[in-house]
Formats: C-alpha cells, sequence, structure tokens
C-alpha cells in the first residue's frame, strides 16, 4: 500500500465502524443545517437592530443553559442509552428550527422570540452535547476515540464550510427563512442514523446508578486529576475569551468591511475550511500531547491578534485559515485528553464539565465581546482573545517550571486513576484502573 493509502487508511479507520459511519453522514448533514441557521440567526438579529450588543445576547442566551444545566445533562448520560436520548434531543432541536422558521416566514418573528427560542435550543444542547461527546466511545472504543474525535471536527469543520456559504446565498437570494426551515429537515439525517444502528455493537457499560452527590463526585474527580483539571482550566480561559468567532465575525462583516451576508458568509466559510485541515491532521494522531494541546493555544492567541490588525478583507480571509486550524488543533486535542483521561463511569459528567466551561462559557464571552465591540469596534474581540490565551499559555508554563512532573509533554499524577505517559507527552491508559467510588 502506498504511503498516501495508508495515510488516508489512517485517518479514516473509524469509518470501518458501521455505527459510526451512519453517525458521521447523519451528522455532516444535519450540521450542515444547523450552521445554516446559525448565519441566519445572527443576520436575522442584526436585520432586527442594527446593533452590536443583541447578538451578543442571543449567543448568550443559546449557550447560558449549557451553563446552568450541563452537569445534569452528564449525569442523564451517564444514566441512559445515550442512543435514544441523542434521538430526543436532536428531534427536540429540529422542532425548534422549524418554529423558528415558521415566524420568520410569515413575518411574525420579534426580537424576544428570537430570545426564548435561542434559550430553549441552548437547553436541549445542554442534554444533547455530553451525550453526544460520550457516545463517540461507545461507537468506536477507547483504541480509536481519538481519530472518531479529529473525524467528528472534521464533520463539525466541513459544515461550518458548506452551511454558512449556503446560508449566504439562501439570504441574498430567497430570504432568511428557507435557512431555518432547511435546518430542520436535516435533523432528519442523524435521527435515522442513531436509528438504524446496531445496538449490539455499542461498547457499553451498566448505566450508572442514582445516587445522591453524583453532580459533586464529578467535579471532584475532574479536581483531583491533573491531567483533567490542567486540560478544564485552559479551555476554560480559552473558550471564554477566545473563541467568540461566532460574535465577532458577523460584527466584522457588518461593522469593518460593510458587507453583507455573503461576505459574513465568506468569513465564516473560510475559517471553517482551516479547521477542517486542522481536523484532518488530529485524526492522524493516535494520541494527545500537553505540548500540542498548549502550543495551539499559544499559536491561536498569535493569529488572533494578527486578525485584529490586518487592513483588508483579503487580508483578513488569508488569516483565517491558519486560525481555524489551530482552533480546532486545540479543541481536538483537549477532548481526546478527558475522553482517554477518563474512566468510563464518570465520562459523561467530564465531557459535560468539557462542554460547561467550551460552550457554557459563551454567555460571559458573547456579551462582553458585544459590549466591547460596540465600544472599540468589532475586531476587539480579536484582541480579546488572543491576549487572553496568551496570558493563559504563559501561566500554565509558569506553573510547570515550579512542578517539573507536570511540565509539558509529560503528564504523570500520583493518583492510581490517572493517566501516565506513553511516548513524549502522550496519555495511554493505566492498567486495572480502579472504578471510581460511587
Amino acid at each position: 500500500m502506498s504511503i498516501v493509502g495508508q495515510t488516508a487508511r489512517r485517518t479514516f479507520r473509524s469509518l470501518l465502524v458501521r455505527n459510526y459511519r451512519l453517525f458521521f453522514f447523519g451528522q455532516l448533514v444535519s450540521l450542515t443545517g444547523t450552521w445554516m441557521q446559525q448565519v441566519a440567526q445572527d443576520w436575522l438579529v442584526l436585520r432586527l437592530t442594527d446593533r452590536a450588543l443583541p447578538v451578543g445576547i442571543t449567543t448568550a442566551l443559546q449557550f447560558l443553559p449549557v451553563l446552568l444545566f450541563a452537569s445534569w445533562g452528564g449525569l442523564t448520560a451517564d444514566r441512559s442509552d445515550k442512543r435514544k436520548l441523542l434521538a430526543a434531543t436532536q428531534t427536540a432541536m429540529g422542532i425548534l428550527a422549524l418554529v423558528l422558521g415558521v415566524l420568520t416566514l410569515t413575518g411574525s418573528v420579534r426580537l424576544w422570540m428570537v430570545y426564548l427560542l435561542a434559550f430553549l435550543l441552548g437547553c436541549a444542547t445542554a442534554f444533547d452535547m455530553p451525550a453526544r461527546q460520550a457516545f463517540v466511545t461507545e461507537m468506536v472504543g477507547p483504541d480509536q476515540v481519538s481519530n472518531a474525535i479529529g473525524l467528528n471536527s472534521a464533520v463539525f469543520n466541513s459544515a461550518r464550510v458548506i452551511g454558512p456559504a449556503a446560508a449566504g446565498v439562501l439570504i441574498a437570494t430567497v430570504g432568511i427563512a428557507p435557512a431555518f426551515l432547511l435546518n430542520a429537515v436535516s435533523y432528519l439525517a442523524v435521527i435515522a442514523g442513531l436509528l438504524a444502528m446496531d445496538p449490539a455493537q455499542l461498547d457499553r457499560l451498566a448505566p450508572t446508578p442514582r445516587a445522591r452527590g453524583q453532580v459533586r463526585e464529578g467535579l471532584r474527580y475532574v479536581w483531583a486529576t491533573p491531567a483533567l483539571r490542567s486540560t478544564i482550566l485552559l479551555v476554560t480561559v480559552v473558550g471564554t475569551l477566545g473563541l467568540n468567532a461566532r460574535v465577532v465575525l458577523p460584527l466584522v462583516a457588518r461593522f469593518t468591511f460593510h458587507g453583507g451576508p455573503g461576505v459574513y458568509g465568506t468569513l465564516a466559510s473560510v475559517m471553517a475550511a482551516g479547521s477542517v485541515m486542522g481536523a484532518l491532521a488530529a485524526a492522524t494522531r493516535a494520541r494527545p500531547t500537553q505540548r500540542l494541546l498548549l502550543g495551539s493555544a499559544g499559536v491561536f492567541g498569535v493569529l488572533s491578534l494578527l486578525a485584529a490588525v490586518v487592513p483588508t478583507l483579503g487580508w483578513e480571509l488569508v488569516v483565517l485559515v491558519p486560525l481555524g486550524m489551530t482552533t480546532i488543533t486545540f479543541l481536538a486535542t483537549a477532548n481526546s485528553t478527558l475522553q482517554l483521561a477518563s474512566s468510563t463511569e464518570m465520562r459523561g459528567r467530564v465531557m459535560a464539565l468539557y462542554g460547561t466551561v467550551f460552550l457554557g462559557s459563551t454567555p460571559i464571552g458573547s456579551v462582553v465581546v458585544g459590549w466591547l465591540a460596540e465600544r472599540y469596534g468589532a475586531r476587539s474581540g480579536f484582541v480579546l482573545g488572543g491576549v487572553a490565551s496568551l496570558a493563559a499559555v504563559a501561566v500554565a508554563l509558569l506553573a510547570a517550571r515550579h512542578r517539573p512532573e507536570e511540565r509539558p509533554g509529560r503528564l504523570t499524577d500520583n493518583d492510581p486513576s490517572a493517566w501516565t505517559v506513553s511516548g513524549i507527552g502522550s496519555l495511554s491508559p493505566p492498567k486495572n484502573r480502579p472504578s471510581p467510588s460511587r
């Protein structure tokens, strides 16, 4: 087999698993619709208000439930059949998209309705996200989880290429409502994929039994495991203050480059194209490393500052490609680290905490970015993200210098449930890991 063939087989090996293959292609269709709706929703709010802050408020309301309820969503995922839970959450999301589409099509939509539907969508996401993250391991097993996460990221960002571009064309030609209606239909693809899976081929354990204090137990578990704790803290800072392209890009399109939905769709698609490259590169790696996690966060910070100062739309598009690559490299590495360093019994709650600090922090970051944009210009969000990310990496490196056993490229832990080093800075599971107490 040629080198190219070997690389392709290594990159796409999780697709040999039928259940994951159904999930993969269903997500590709559904997430394309989701990104169409994201662009249409942002542009609808701008059309209703012509202001930056309401865009930030809409995004904040959409992700506030993740901050409030994701811990319970993760516990529900640990207690439930994740496949059935995902079918229910995806159905709810499709219904909400249909309602927004009908309201927009009939001309009866108001800003408060957009706010309410965004909040309800966030409620569904709070339960969908941890179940979907933890379900990956059930489909492919722990040996291929890094590859599957990389491919999931590629699907997510391929949809970010197609969805915004399609939304820009739709909005410019036939209006905003069709983007919402097509998104509602797209959920049928992932629901059909879930229903077509063979449950006997899933790598499932018995659901976690009900007991008091299980949410607090998950928090204690993460804090007691250095590989989990340090990753969660880094994602908290970068996710809250750095990963706000969802708010920054429509503002840059509208107020910096004085463009319409087509310009916004182009900016989002170009950044997503870079993210696809980063995701496919992540899928070829067998194990995440702490060095890659910190390095990608640092490069992301530098590129964010560069995006804040480039003078023209053309140069902005050039910078957004590597910015997208480093964004997804950081997130895929963090995601894989958390999944591989978590016990099976706690994985849903760990991934819920990941979602809380990544998506749940969006209400804070989006409102801050919207406020900054109204006072200091649309690209001030890039400045905030760059400075915050570089500061977080600097603090992490300084902390590692005082604790040599946790320096980048090496992860150790005195706790017997921790992950150890396999190769330079890569995570591998310990033998005979004891289950956490309930």
